[in-house]
């Protein structure tokens, strides 16, 4: 993944060119990783461009602020209009979304405090994380000597800057030794979850996943997967995995905004099940990528349109299409 170099980027409710989009090297959040992000996903449908559980990814952005008693003058109104405008703005249909809240430039000392907070908005085209045909293939992955965050130390609840040197070890590690990605224990010796994703595994099926308290990322598209599996009758249960678990797994899969919906075929050079996408990951694939790309009613109401009318114009036009 590259970035594209052109286009807008909103900061602090202005639309700036993407050369011009820069902070003062003082700025807190370069020093001490005092920042806070989300990363959302807008998917092209029949019915126009829509970005997937933007409600739910802003109410996080402003839970991990909040953590970090970062206050910003935005409330969730104004979060998810600052990110349609940035994708209409740059005339996407799809694409992926970063928003960012961080400490600027005022002072330096770990006080963060005087600093002010500013915010941004990128969007960029991003396709599969872990490559096409990952998708299709699986990945091959390794448990890292890395382990997640301890409880109480740094908070694996907020979705924060400062969390992610622990995951860039955790996949610079798996890249170094031959493969895509890591997943770390916690500090327990239980399984938590990937560099940047969640993980869940397959036995007789029955489909497990780590709890929160496994220093693992609410995340949202984990909880789009409990609720699509238990719509098709299948069993989740939230519990500590053991790292010897996976290696006996019927099937294993990564989720998240970037990964999607990624299977593992082996880990530590161990064969999953038989070496390939399952059937169980694979009908949660296709239940996962049916709803973003709009070719079955969003029951849920997940989906969000970038241009608001756009959906309600295609109904009307398919509706009197119906009646002529």
């Amino acid at each position: 993944m590259s970035f594209p170099g052109t286009g807008l980027i909103w900061m602090n409710g202005k639309l700036v060119e993407w050369k011009d989009a820069t902070i003062h090297i003082a700025s807190h959040v370069v020093h001490y990783g005092s920042g806070v992000f989300e990363g959302a996903r807008c998917y092209a449908t029949p019915k126009g461009s829509a970005v997937f559980r933007l409600d739910e990814h802003m109410v996080r952005l402003v839970n991990s602020a909040k953590i970090y008693r970062m206050e910003y003058p935005l409330d969730l109104n104004g979060w998810r209009d600052a990110v349609l405008e940035t994708v209409r703005a740059n005339k996407m249909k799809a694409c992926y979304i970063r928003p960012l809240v961080y400490r600027g430039y005022d002072t330096l000392g770990v006080n963060p405090f005087p600093n002010p907070v500013n915010a941004a908005i990128m969007v960029w085209e991003w396709g599969a994380y872990l490559g096409a045909d990952a998708l299709e293939q699986g990945t091959d992955v390794k448990v890292s000597s890395w382990s997640r965050l301890a409880p109480n130390t740094l908070p694996a609840m907020a979705k924060a800057t400062a969390n992610y040197a622990n995951s860039q070890l955790i996949k610079m590690e798996a890249l170094a030794d031959g493969y895509s990605e890591g997943i770390a224990l916690d500090v327990y010796g239980n399984v938590s979850e990937g560099s940047g994703q969640n993980i869940f595994m397959v036995r007789d099926n029955v489909i497990y996943t780590p709890p929160l308290s496994a220093s693992v990322l609410g995340g949202i598209t984990r909880d789009s997967i409990v609720t699509l599996a238990r719509d098709l009758g299948y069993t989740v249960t939230e519990t500590n995995i053991p790292r010897e678990a996976l290696y006996i797994a019927d099937e294993c899969f990564f989720t998240g905004t970037a990964a999607e919906v990624t299977p593992i075929r082996s880990i530590d050079k161990i064969k999953i099940g038989s070496g390939k996408r399952g059937p169980v990951t694979a009908a949660l694939q296709s239940a996962f990528f049916a709803v973003v790309n709009g070719d079955v009613p969003d029951t849920h109401g997940w989906l969000t349109y970038v241009y608001a009318d756009e959906a309600h114009l295609r109904d009307r036009a398919q509706a009197s299409a119906t009646k002529a």
